[in-house]
Order: C-alpha cells, then structure tokens, then sequence
C-alpha cells in the first residue's frame, strides 16, 4: 500500500522550492593584476561559502578613477562552470595609494550581483562591506585581497538549474538546512533540504510511502566525518524547476549525532562532500514564506471538518478557508525535527506525543507558556511534527502576537500568529492599519511603512562615568504579510501594547532573522531640533536606505557628530528620492520616566523581570527594550547572532513584568560580554508620505523615546 503525503502537509515543504533562493554567503578573492594602456586587469581565485569556489575575473578603466569611488566589473566563474557577475565599488584612495609603491593599503568597499548564468541567471545580490587591502609586487604589477559577509538571490526564473545527470558537470550541493526554521544543523528523524545544482533531473517528483533511499538515480548519503560507512536518506522529492534544484528528505531516526559529509549522487556521480551537523532535537517552525521566518503555519480548529489556516482577516482561496486564531480556540502549529522515534521513518506514522514520553514541550504565545495536548509525529506523515494546542481566553491579541515552541529548554526559530481580540471578530487588530490594508496583505499584496525614532539613554559606563546615548534614525520598508512582524524594525506601532517581541538577527552566515524587509530610497532626509540640540536642517546618513545620526554626551568618539536632545519639538524633512517622495514629521519630546530603584545589574531571565516607575504622562508610551549577542568563529568565518525583545506599555501602568518566556530567549552572559537594558517613555505622531510609483505609504510614525540604560549581565 502506497500513501501520498497530504496536500496540505506536502505543500508546506514544496512552496519554497517554487520561489527565488537567497544564500547567505561570505565572498574572499585573493588575486593579481597588471597595469596597461587601457587600465587595470585582475584575475585570481574566488570562493563563496555556502556556494562554491572558482576563479575571479575584473577590469577597471583608469578614467573611472576621476571619482571618489571606482567601479569595475567582475566575473566569478565557479567550478561548477556557472558564472556570477557583479561591480565592485572602490575607494579610489585605496587604489592610488596601492598603486604608489608605499607599500600595502587598506580599506573598505562593496560589490554588488546583476547576474550570471546557468543557476545564477538573473541573480541579484550586495555584499555591503569588503575589508581589502593591496600593493605594489616585485615584477611591477599589483595584488589584493578582500572579504566580507553578503546575500545572492537567484531569480528563480532563467537558468537550467543543473538539469540532469547528463550535463557537463556533476551534482553541486551548496546548503544543508531544516525544513522548518531553513538554518544548519539537521534533528534525527526530521525533514530536511539540499540546495545546489545538477542534484536531479529536470522536473518534480513527489514519493510515495514507503520512501525510498533512491529515485532516478539520485540518493543522499550522511557519511560520518570521522570516517565509516555512509546512511542513505529517506527522499521526500526531487525538484528542479524555474532555475531552482532543490532535494527533500528525512533524516533516519537511527542517525547517531555528530558531524557528517553529505553528498548528493546523480546518476553515478557524487558530488563533493558538504559539512553538516546532526543533532538529536532542533524543532524548525514551518513559516508561510517557506524560509523559517515570519508568520507561522497554523490551523485553527473550526469543526472537525474545517481547520482554517492563520491570516489578518477571514475569507476562502483556492479552497481553503483562513480566519485568524481566537482566544479560547484549539490550533495546530506544523514543524520538523522535535526528535527521533523508534520505527521506521519512511512510513505514515502512527503517531508519536514526545509530551507523554518524557520530553518537555511548552508553547510560546505572547510571552505566555502553554501546555500542549499533543506534540509529536504527526499521523499519517514522516518526519513531519504537529503541535496542538489551545488558547487561554485571556491571551494576548494582534496581528503580530510572537510565536514559539521550547523543546526541552531548546526553542524553535521565533515567529508569529494571528489573533482576533474575541471569538466574534473576523480581523485581528493592529494600531495603525485597517481591515482593508490587512485583507491587501492576506490577497498577497504589500503595504509600506515609514518609521523614524529619536532615542535618548542616560547610562552609568565603568570609568567613565555618566553618559547620554543619542540617536535619529528610521527609514521606508515595504513589507509582506508574511514578514508583518519585521516592521517593528522601522516602527514599533506593531507591537501590542501590554506585550513583547522578539527581534533576532544574524550579521553573517545564515540568517536566522525574523524575515527580510525592502527599504526604500527617500533621498535626504533632514532634522531641526529645538534651541540647544545643535541641530538646524542636520541631513541624517543615509545607509543602504536606512538613516541615522547618532551622538554621546559625556565623553567625545572621533569623527562622531555633537548633538542633544533636550525637551522640545523636532520636525523631520524629507526631500525625496527614487521610491519615496518629499514628506515632513514632526514631535515633541518631554521629560523621562524615574524607574523605581534604577535598573538591575543582573538579571536572572528564569525569573522575569518587573519594572516599576513614576512620571510622565499616563498616555504616553514605555518601551522596554533588552538584549543580548553571542558569536562563534574568528575572522571571515565570524558569525554573530544578536537576539533584542522590544515590550511596550503606557505610563500610566506604572509597572510592567517582562517574562521568563521572553527573557529565556536571549543568550546566556557575561561581566566581559554584558547584555542590554533599557527603559524609556514618549510619544508618537503619525505622517504620510507619496510614493514615486504612486499613492501614498500604508503607516507612517515618528516617535521618541527618552530614558535609562544599563548593561546589565543575563544568567
């Protein structure tokens, strides 16, 4: 007896294959040149991780040195014979000064992605900061180096994506990742992806039950790093459509934890070993983008013949039904990796509670812990886990109520739900957006937002004594239904009242954020501030389209700009720029909050952590902001994961509890590598600005916050 994975189920695993592919990636090129009539050509080596390596290929014309920054193109030819094209943007400084003779030069630019061809073609991408430095040889030509974290995103469109086995190179894996969370480090038992090139051939094929170890020739094998014999993967399906080669496949059970080589076979060819990690449990939520971040995949529990699936409003597409989830309501969550099981895994399981075996599983709404009734293998599936829970009636509502599962302490990646403030309403709410911009959402549509803060800290610093931090900044996003909670990074109205959200972001290797965000070219945006804040038509830098200028007062940092902030109304003044049109905002900043005993220096997460304080006004907003960074790595292999909870409150409260639910999710630290604390009360004011391809921003806030900070250590 053969039995299909459901269409439900099976579609969770598929829709990422369908869309563009974005790889986290570190570019090194190391290379030599020489130096004609004509300008400079370079060639050398090249590698991408997570990618592959191969040989660099760029020119510069001696006229684009007229500038401050010269541009010259370049190509990456892999050793899998697809090619990435690109421009690298230098300082001409660092090229001058290299070509001088005075020995090495240093600095720092960036490179952009335009294309390339086979699974590269139509790729776009950016590689922000490029560490490099160069110097004159001793045959008279030059050489360079340079390195830096950055993002490549395939079309998903163009390109063969390796096609068969019967081209001219063999299969290429470039990722190993869960199914869920779509980050390294594989759970016995669960669902995982390979990403590369040549893996399959052309098309797509589902298996049925029971999996097989091999299909057209293609076959996963998990090899221990160690040495010893290699365990062929359960396949789930091959797909290679659109420019995207992508493998699905389960995890044995069986599979001892360790570190492991895996290779993928096509047609008698094996491609070279990819390092992957297997660990006993590593829950991976589902998400709807299909990446591991944003909105979760949930079923709401309507009647045993209706489970709608979580969304802002409630309608019927493509015959499924969606409403948001209501207090009191029992839900499904759908995830991979909460462990191994006995048995075989490449068979419809029967079912198996982890909860009733001696592994603590907790739910996470809202900062609020909850009992599951069941968390396991979901029956009638592989690999696959479900986790059913119900809803206090008193839990937290919005459209963006953080979402998270803890197994055994260990928590998923984070994300969100959708819930409606009573059983009655059909929408979930949240300040600052209507019913119809959140329909325009769940039809698949995007909304903008304009988000600009100006932020005052007041610290005690070891040696030196009081400090005050300020900062402006903020920028334009347009965002998806599906990333909704990443525009607490631009404006924190989507965040509930009475409640927290966790941010989390990953400065390089592969991102574990809560989604990604567009931001949008508003062309020079200026402040004026009140008498004494120094600040008179200040234009703010503009970064990748974000704005900031930032200030301390107490001691001086070379280079940095002066400026206070002290009580009075600020005006922002946009001028306009490729996307988003001229706007103006203006606010008024008061006097800060007095928090009751001052901030701790040490906060024990297990125990929450309750504020008291007095002042302001009761209408105005408390923002409570704390975190903390971990980073493993040296050098270009430095990967840094900073995890920051945002909860917000009114004045009037004059107390708020942040939970252990939410403080356990930051890391662990210490007096040499302190968290963050902070406190702060202010206002907001709304504004709107045009956009360049029409109509006007869907939310635009200008808020201020002023207050207290600490850094505080978290055990």
């Amino acid at each position: 007896m053969t039995r299909k994975y459901s269409s439900f189920a099976l579609g969770l695993l598929l829709c990422a294959a369908a869309q563009a592919a974005t790889v986290s990636t570190t570019l090194n090129v190391t290379a030599t040149g020489s130096i004609g009539a004509s300008g400079l050509a370079v060639s050398g080596t090249a590698s991408l991780t997570n990618i592959g390596s191969g040989t660099f290929t760029s020119s510069l014309s001696l006229t684009a040195l007229g500038g401050a920054t010269a541009t010259a193109p370049y190509t990456i030819k892999l050793s899998s014979g697809d090619t990435i094209t690109g421009n690298l943007l230098i300082p001409t400084t660092l090229i001058t000064s290299a070509l001088s003779g005075n020995g090495n030069a240093s600095g720092t630019g960036s490179a952009t992605v335009t294309g390339g061809t086979g699974a590269y073609a139509g790729a776009t991408g950016s590689f922000p900061s490029l560490a490099g430095n160069g110097g004159l040889t001793s045959t008279g030509g030059f050489s360079f180096a340079f390195t830096g974290p950055g993002t490549i995103t395939t079309s998903g469109s163009g390109g063969s994506g390796g096609g068969g086995g019967g081209g001219a190179s063999g299969p290429t894996v470039t990722d190993v990742l869960d199914a869920g969370s779509y980050t390294k480090n594989i759970a016995q038992g669960s669902i995982f992806v390979v990403k590369g090139s040549n893996l399959s051939a052309s098309g797509y094929t589902a298996m049925s039950f029971p999996l097989p170890t091999s299909s057209s020739g293609v076959k996963i094998t998990f090899t221990p790093a160690a040495g010893g014999s290699g365990t062929d993967a359960y396949l789930v399906y091959l797909y290679n459509q659109g420019g995207v080669n992508q493998l699905a496949g389960v995890l044995p059970s069986t599979v001892a934890a360790g570190n492991y080589n895996v290779t993928v076979t096509n047609n008698g060819t094996a491609s070279a070993p990819f390092s992957v990690a297997v660990v006993q449990r590593k829950l991976g939520l589902i998400t709807a983008n299909s990446g591991g971040t944003g909105l979760a995949v949930i079923q709401n529990y309507i009647s045993a013949s209706q489970l709608d699936i979580d969304r802002f409003t409630t309608f019927a597409s493509g015959g499924y039904t969606f409403s948001p989830s209501k207090p009191g309501q029992v839900l499904i969550a759908w995830a991979t990796g909460m462990g191994p099981v006995t048995g075989g895994d490449n068979t419809a399981s029967p079912g198996y509670d982890f909860n009733a075996n001696g592994v603590n599983v907790q739910v996470i709404v809202g900062g609020r812990s909850i009992k599951p009734l069941y968390a396991g293998r979901a029956p009638g599936l592989a690999g696959a886990d479900q986790i059913n829970f119900q809803l206090p009636g008193d839990i937290t509502t919005g459209c963006t109520v953080s979402f998270q599962v803890s197994v055994n302490g260990q928590l998923s990646n984070p994300s969100f739900i959708a819930i409606a403030p009573d059983s009655g309403s059909n929408t979930c709410v949240l300040p600052g957006y209507t019913s119809a911009q959140l329909s325009k959402l769940d039809q698949g549509g995007t909304i903008t937002v304009g988000g600009f803060g100006i932020t005052q800290f007041q610290m005690t610093v070891p040696q030196v004594g009081s400090v005050k931090t300020n900062a402006i900044s903020g920028g334009f996003a347009q965002i998806s239904g599906f990333t909704l909670d990443s525009a607490a990074q631009v404006n924190s109205s989507v965040i509930q009242s009475g409640s927290c959200q966790i941010i989390q972001t990953t400065s390089s290797g592969t991102s574990t954020g809560t989604g990604t965000v567009k931001y949008l070219d508003a062309g020079t945006v200026s402040v004026t501030g009140p008498s004494g804040s120094s600040l008179s038509n200040t234009a703010l830098t503009q970064t990748n389209n974000s704005y900031g200028i930032s200030s301390t007062e107490g001691f001086s940092i070379p280079g940095q700009m002066n400026f206070s902030l002290p009580a009075g109304s600020y005006s922002l003044a946009g001028a306009g720029g490729n996307d988003v049109g001229s706007f103006n905002a203006s606010i008024t900043i008061g006097s800060p909050l007095t928090v009751t005993g001052g901030l701790p220096s040490s906060v024990t997460r297990s125990a929450g952590l309750t504020l008291n304080w007095t002042g302001g006004n009761p209408n105005d907003m408390v923002e409570i902001i704390g975190g903390a960074s971990t980073s493993t790595g040296t050098g270009t292999s430095k990967v840094t994961t900073s995890t920051t909870f945002i909860c917000l409150t009114t004045a009037g409260a004059g107390t708020f509890t942040v939970p252990a639910s939410i403080l356990t999710q930051l890391p662990t630290t210490t007096a040499n590598n302190p968290g963050l604390l902070e406190v702060a009360s202010g206002t907001s004011s709304t504004f709107t600005a045009p956009l360049k391809a029409g109509g006007s921003i869907d939310s635009g806030i200008f808020s201020s916050f002023v207050g207290t900070g600490n850094t505080p250590t978290y055990q």
